[in-house]
């Protein structure tokens, strides 16, 4: 299973399953996190984390984590 955490900088994945349950899947889905959506690495801070993504013409940065929860394919 590859997860969002495992996606290099400056490469595209889109989200296939959103693991987690109850309020954490919930504040992935809220964040625009879906299945389907595709989702761009721009940077990882140096210690890795937290991560810079854009998606849906947006910034967001997200915890190694949270990371972790998000299938992609």
């Amino acid at each position: 299973m590859k997860t969002l955490r495992d996606v290099s900088v400056g490469e595209t994945a889109k989200v296939k399953k959103l693991h987690g349950e109850g309020p954490t899947k919930r504040r992935i889905m809220d964040m625009g996190i879906t299945k389907g959506v595709d989702i761009y690495v721009r940077k990882v801070a140096p210690l890795g984390d937290p991560m810079e993504l854009n998606i849906r013409n947006y910034e967001l940065s997200v915890r190694k984590g949270d990371a972790e929860m998000i299938e992609v394919e």
